[in-house]
């Protein structure tokens, strides 16, 4: 029996036949180094970069704390963006298949507290959130932490960055001492040290080296200048015409600027910056992650969290200040295996990030002349997909088989013409072929899902 297989760990039958069917086939090195100790209650210290496992690490591990009989909140994840917290908790409903009646709510600022206040009343086992809202939360009174057996400090590098030290202090304020605390950390800068021997007992210190972040991504460095990269970045879409892509921008600014002019070329695209209110965050992930979209214009700070994986092409469209903000992004490609693709456009003026970026990784970067791209036939980039948005979600109790079954049944259409479902508490969003969404528009409009009649459109 391989020793990074889930059996050799003290997980009830129910956990394991679930991994089994939601494909873990083996733990991550991240989970191998660091679950057993954290079953057996030990805090834990981790270092790994994103993408390794760390949610379904410390996701199996605080699962197995929770008795669903009492109706407190015995674990709390905090996370830095509203983005990763909403993907921690979908993992978590995964995780959790295997056990009945388990509550998990996600506590997110830029949302209506109203709907969380009405949440709150009956406790929810495991709460996932930003620090701002989940402090809120403790103040009024709405959130109590009393009963807290497990503290899951999730991307805390990033945290600290946003500059959320005190706030995670005054949450911590409210936990009982003797409670377990797992700290997940992508780097390990200063402040790390020093919340962990604030808040941990004796840690488990575990450090899976990043050695090879970016060991089976190929990256491309194009010089050009500040008047021809727009024209450049078209062209190395034309080059290489990915399914799913990442254009990492270092302001808002030029995230707005790229993404117009992309769709002036005709390039599906969208853009994902901070300033973006949440219902249209969703949509956007959302229509990126099902394939409405082949092109996501992002910011840094907006992407953090973003796990998409099938990515197949991250471009810099001006290099990170930061050499390992740059690994960072690079690393988003190239996941569970496959290989992936980095193209970085760059201008004289920094040529100085160049050089940074060589010194940290010790590699010297491949350059392409930028003639070699700019004679790219066009060529169009469609999504494959349409998203369907159905006024109707989890609180409606609809789930995705009666979406798939009202679709497939009454509309008539193929399985095979339907994509991903995902399910919010008082929306849905369904991913359609693009020649089928306007009759599946048609027939949600005409028909019902579980008895329900649903409004329904499709996100432009």
């Amino acid at each position: 029996m391989s020793t990074h297989s889930f059996s050799v760990l003290t997980l009830p039958a129910e956990q394991l036949s679930n991994l089994t069917e939601l494909g873990y086939a083996e733990m991550t090195p991240i989970q191998a180094a660091s679950l057993p100790a954290i079953l057996q209650g030990q805090d834990v210290r981790a270092k790994a970069k994103t993408g390794s496992g760390k949610t379904a690490a410390f996701g199996i591990g605080l699962l197995d704390k929770i008795t669903v009989s009492q109706f407190v909140t015995q674990a709390l994840v905090l996370c830095p963006t509203r983005e990763l917290a909403d993907q921690v908790s979908k993992e978590l409903r995964r995780l959790a298949r295997f056990t009945q009646n388990i509550k998990i709510l996600t506590l997110c600022g830029g949302q209506a507290i109203g709907p969380q206040l009405e949440s709150l009343v009956h406790p929810a086992h495991i709460i996932v959130g930003t620090p701002g809202r989940i402090q809120e939360h403790l103040r009024k009174g709405t959130l109590k932490l009393d009963q807290l057996k497990v503290l899951v400090l999730d991307e805390a590098d990033r945290m600290l960055d946003m500059g959320f030290s005190e706030d995670i202090e005054d949450v911590v304020s409210y936990a009982p001492q003797d409670r377990q605390t797992l700290l997940f950390s992508a780097t390990y800068p200063d402040g790390i040290e020093r919340i962990s021997n604030k808040f941990q007992r004796q840690p488990l210190n575990v450090e899976i080296e990043g050695d090879d972040d970016i060991a089976d991504i190929k990256q491309v460095f194009i010089e050009t200048d500040r008047h021809q990269r727009l024209a450049l970045l078209t062209a190395v879409l034309y080059q290489h015409q990915p399914a799913s892509c990442v254009v990492f921008c270092n302001t808002k600014r030029d995230c707005q600027e790229v993404y117009e002019a992309l769709g002036g070329k005709g390039i599906s695209a969208l853009a994902l910056n901070g300033d973006l209110e949440q219902r249209d965050r969703d949509r956007v992930l959302v229509r990126f992650s099902n394939g409405s979209c082949r092109v996501l214009v992002a910011t840094d700070v907006a992407a953090r969290g973003l796990d998409i994986k099938q990515l197949g092409l991250v471009i810099n469209y001006e290099l990170s200040f930061d050499p390992e903000v740059h690994v960072h992004r690079v690393g988003r490609t190239g996941r569970a295996g496959t290989s992936g693709l980095a193209v970085s456009l760059v201008t004289p003026q920094e040529m100085v990030r160049v050089h940074a970026l060589e010194d940290y990784t010790h590699q010297t970067v491949v350059w392409q002349p930028a003639a070699q791209v700019l004679s790219a036939v066009p060529e169009a980039l469609d999504a494959e997909m349409a998203t369907l948005c159905i006024d109707g979600g989890r609180k409606a109790k609809i789930r995705p088989g009666d979406i798939l079954g009202a679709l497939t049944g009454e509309a008539g259409l193929t399985a095979a013409e339907v994509g991903k479902i995902d399910m919010f508490p008082i929306h849905a969003y369904v991913a359609i072929r693009q020649k089928s969404a306007k009759k599946a528009l048609q027939r949600l409009q005409e028909g019902k899902i579980k008895g329900k009649s649903c409004k329904a459109i499709i996100l432009r």
